[in-house]
């Protein structure tokens, strides 16, 4: 078992960048799929490396279900344990969607960040002599 030292200072994705960006990208019903493609142990690295990113909790989450608490625990220790017990509880039924598909749209801003009032009046920089206009 690995520290949460060692765990961090040999940070590293287990998977390579293209499978895990479709598996960010996936819907609930294409990430089991894609899930299942990757081996058990290391599907458990996914979720681990996945959970302590807070951007991919709701990955983590899909990933550590699909994982036997065995593999969690070896790799992880008292997170992988945590982890574990956190994918098989059951949702809220009041609780907002953590589907990929659902995140809140950003939004931007259509007015300007600031505005600023006409100049009418100048500076002669000969004399220094204020001109109004």
């Amino acid at each position: 078992m690995w520290s949460s030292r060692d765990a961090f200072e040999n940070d590293f994705c287990p998977v390579k960048d293209d499978l895990l960006g479709a598996m960010y990208r996936a819907n609930e019903n294409g990430l089991p799929q894609l899930v299942a493609s990757v081996a058990p142990d290391v599907r458990a690295m996914l979720a681990l490396f996945c959970y302590r990113r807070s951007h991919l909790h709701a990955l983590a989450m899909s990933i550590a279900s699909s994982c036997n608490e065995r593999d969690l625990i070896q790799l992880g220790g008292r997170v992988g344990s945590t982890l574990f017990a956190l994918s098989r509880e059951t949702r809220q039924p009041n609780a907002a969607p953590t589907s990929y598909g659902q995140r809140k749209p950003i939004t931007l801003s259509t007015k300007p960040l600031s505005t600023f009032a006409p100049i009418d009046d100048l500076v002669d920089d000969d004399e220094g002599v204020l001109v109004t206009g």
